[in-house]
């Protein structure tokens, strides 16, 4: 039953809405056929006053009128039309009153005494009385004004609208750029999205399905004394589901959703932002209970006060502080429930992120393993896929993605398919997806001159070997020398495991791997090379990090300048002594690890010299080649569901594709 009323409720054609602009096209339309009418007038013959006299004679006139004392309007009797020699006279407008025949009569004084004379020659019942009428033509004046007020008109509309933010919208017209530009979900628009949708996020969703829950059964908190949280903020990097989330809660809530981005309360006009808070909170209170979502809100939320440049009557503060009041003021309406996402709650302020404003702050991380398990599953629902690609499988190669990363490995997995022609989307696509979202669009056309390649081959071995012989490296996965991307002449590719906290000792080893290409440059041809400059990068950082923000460095002691040296912009939270002895120890930490490097090397020379021809040789290389190559890891290994034929790429498919 319920599908029928739905059914029926579609088949409804919906009624056309009062429009302005059908009432001014009535009008136009009016004072057309007005001016049609008029100008049909004066589309009479034409006829000299001889004529006319002939007409008088005849006995063919019905009437005479002498319009204004200029212009006479000659109208015949119904027989005399019948006669051909009237045929010019016949009527040619829609106006039936249109007289046939029209002259000049010249002189008022003149044309009397002619019609006197020409009476005396007629017979009694064909004497002529001709009827004077005035008539004023009021259009052509009214038009004379009017047309150019409408012109003037049009103009500042038009100038309104693209000042306003463009026609169509809430504020495209001028008397509307104070109000909300919210996209109203409601039952007539109801989101397609629900939680089963949201895959890896278990712990944020039940606590938004919370939310949802209260606004359907609030009986069941209100009985215990629970009150509903006012304001619910999701916090998380990029592409971790934020906003997917917020869709599944427009999805699967009763009651009408405002959806608006932070951005769209900012406007050129001086308060104008603060007009569409007000305006929007207005709306939602009319439809209470409801949800209002604030996508990115930290465009209007950022912490007040900060910035040289920024004032007391700063616009976008003046947004903030109507917020701030409709949240939680002084006559705070209940009933209204706000959602708001953001990927920089550092720069928030800290008057909205306290409780009674947003009562709870959702982290959103990245996803884990078991969390991306799930996430291609939901994906790979909406794939053809072969009997190789498992979920388990995928989600281990691909740590550190967030749900928006793997949505797009998914989708770049079938379209490589559909590019080779195939039915189904199989592991090798996967594999060839994934070089591609990690290294870039692979570059075969781009020549490479054969000592420049050498260098890249034996760059790349120094790294593999670095990170096969050391314990605390991560997993090798892949080597390749295919260039790339617009600069990766060649990357080794591993699998990171899912931690959350790091040890000295693996950041060390990582940082020695990384300085393994430049290594192994200096140790097999004994000069270096630019290709290091994003191995030097990240070391760096990596340095910098240990030394001033995790304390791991003696000298400088148990020390973190991270906060600090994010709330001061133009100086350093230390003295010029402690910047030098920053400087120093990061240098002898780099130093060490180049060293440590330098040694490996050369004392695993052969494996790299068997590593760097096979890559000259076959160009890439996966995890099986370099255990035939060098032999097994001397180091236990997580248990892992990969295989190496999940890891070994379909060379053909890959000429096929290029090609």
């Amino acid at each position: 039953m319920k599908e029928d009323k739905k059914k029926d409720k579609k088949l409804i054609p919906n009624t056309p809405k009062f429009n302005p602009y059908w009432l001014y096209g009535a009008v136009i339309l009016l004072f057309v056929i007005i001016q049609i009418f008029n100008l049909s007038e004066n589309v009479s013959e034409p006829i000299s006053f001889g004529r006319f006299a002939e007409m008088a004679k005849a006995g063919d006139v019905a009437k005479i009128e002498i319009i204004n004392k200029t212009d006479a309007n000659v109208y015949l009797k119904e027989e005399a039309l019948k006669k051909d020699k009237y045929k010019d006279g016949r009527n040619k407008s829609f106006n039936p009153n249109t007289p046939n025949y029209t002259f000049n009569i010249g002189p008022a004084n003149a044309f009397q005494e002619r019609i006197d004379k020409l009476n005396e020659s007629l017979p009694a019942d064909a004497k002529l009385d001709p009827k004077y009428v005035e008539k004023t033509n009021w259009m052509a004046p009214l038009l004379g004004w009017l047309l150019p007020l409408g012109m003037l008109f049009l103009l500042w509309m038009f100038i309104m609208k693209r000042v306003g933010g463009g026609a169509g919208g809430a504020g495209g017209q001028i008397f509307n750029i104070g109000k909300s530009k919210a996209t109203l979900f409601d039952k007539n628009s109801k989101v397609n999205v629900t939680f089963k949708d949201v895959a890896g996020l278990e712990e944020a969703k039940e606590e938004v399905m919370e939310v949802v829950d209260f606004l359907k059964r609030p009986k069941k908190y209100t009985a215990l004394g629970g009150k509903i949280p006012k304001g619910v903020l999701l916090v998380g990097p990029p592409g971790t589901g934020k906003t997917l989330l917020a869709k599944a809660v427009a999805g699967e809530a009763d009651v009408p959703f405002f959806s608006i981005s932070g951005s769209d309360f900012v406007e050129m006009f001086v308060g104008v932002g603060a007009s569409r808070v007000r305006d929007l909170f207005k709306q939602a209170r009319e439809k209470a209970p409801c949800i209002i979502f604030i996508d990115e809100i930290d465009a209007i939320g950022r912490a007040r006060g900060k910035g040289a440049m920024q004032g007391g009557n700063d616009e976008r503060e003046n947004t903030l502080n109507q917020l701030l009041v409709e949240m939680d003021g002084f006559s705070t309406d209940k009933g209204v429930i706000l959602m708001a996402a953001t990927n920089r709650p550092d720069v928030l302020d800290n008057a909205l992120l306290r409780p009674g404003r947003f009562d709870r702050q959702i982290g959103i991380d990245l996803p884990d393993l078991n969390g991306r398990r799930e996430i291609f599953k939901v994906h790979l629902k909406h794939i053809k896929t072969g009997e190789d690609v498992r979920p388990d499988v995928l989600a281990e190669m691909t740590p550190g993605f967030a749900g928006a990363e793997i949505a797009n490995v998914c989708n770049e997995a079938a379209l490589i398919a559909a590019r080779r022609e195939k039915t189904a989307v199989h592991m090798d696509d996967f594999n060839y997806a994934l070089d591609k979202v990690i290294g870039g669009l692979e570059r075969k056309s781009k020549l490479i001159a054969p000592n420049e390649k050498k260098v890249i081959a034996y760059h790349e071995a120094g790294h593999a070997i670095c990170g096969w012989f050391l314990e605390h490296a991560s997993p090798l996965v892949k080597v390749t020398i295919v260039p790339r991307g617009m600069n990766t002449l060649g990357y080794a590719q591993y699998l990171p495991k899912d931690e959350y906290i790091t040890q000295m000792e693996q950041l060390q080893d990582r940082m020695c791997m990384t300085l393994g290409g430049r290594a192994s440059e200096e140790v097999f041809f004994g000069r270096i090379s630019t290709g290091a400059q994003n191995d030097l990068d990240k070391v760096t950082k990596m340095a910098y990090s240990m030394v001033t923000i995790f304390g791991m460095n003696k000298k400088i002691g148990n020390v973190s300048f991270y906060a600090m040296q994010n709330d001061s912009m133009f100086e350093k939270p230390y003295s010029e002594k402690t910047a030098e002895l920053i400087d120093e120890e990061v240098r002898k930490m780099i130093d060490f690890q180049y060293e440590r490097a330098l040694a490996l090397l050369k004392e695993k020379y052969d494996d790299v010299e068997r590593l760097a021809q096979a890559l000259l040789s076959k160009e890439s290389i996966v995890r099986a080649d370099l255990v035939e190559l060098i032999g097994e890891r001397p180091f236990k290994e997580p248990k892992s569901h990969l295989n190496e034929d999940d890891l070994t790429q379909n060379d053909d498919a890959t000429e096929e594709m290029v090609g």
